[in-house]
């Protein structure tokens, strides 16, 4: 039995994703893709307490379209990090522009509050 690395194969296909791509259905057409994910964990770069929050995409693809099963591990990969809000919902919205090169691209990591405090963070790439 290995005692390094992941130990259940979830943990394993987290560690391995890469954010994954396929080709626009529709690359005349304009719309919209809206993706939320309502689970997302990452950890107080100060205190370590986990922080919870909703993430909400809307783009419009160009040519690639983001692939929902990679953005579901590629977002579970921060459970363990200590980052911030304001970091983490920055390094999301580059990682996905990078990856799918969108038209335009918005991304809202709504956390859920703590000690009184709620934190809505909204960054953007693009003109829509």
């Amino acid at each position: 039995m290995k005692t390094n690395g992941p130990k259940f194969y979830g943990e394993r296909l987290i560690s391995e994703s890469e954010i994954e791509c396929f080709p626009n259905p529709s690359p005349g057409r304009d719309y919209e893709i809206s993706i939320e994910l309502p689970e997302f964990t990452c950890q107080c770069p100060f205190s370590g307490y986990p922080d919870f929050a909703v993430i909400r995409l809307l783009y419009q693809p160009c040519e690639k379209v983001l692939e929902l099963k990679s953005i579901k591990l590629y977002i579970n990969s921060f459970r363990s990090i200590k980052i911030s809000h304001e970091e983490v919902a920055n390094k999301i919205l580059d990682d996905l522009v990078l990856a799918a090169k969108p038209t335009w691209m918005k991304l809202e990591a709504d956390f859920n509050p703590r000690g009184n405090v709620h934190t809505v963070i909204r960054v953007s790439h693009g003109l829509k």
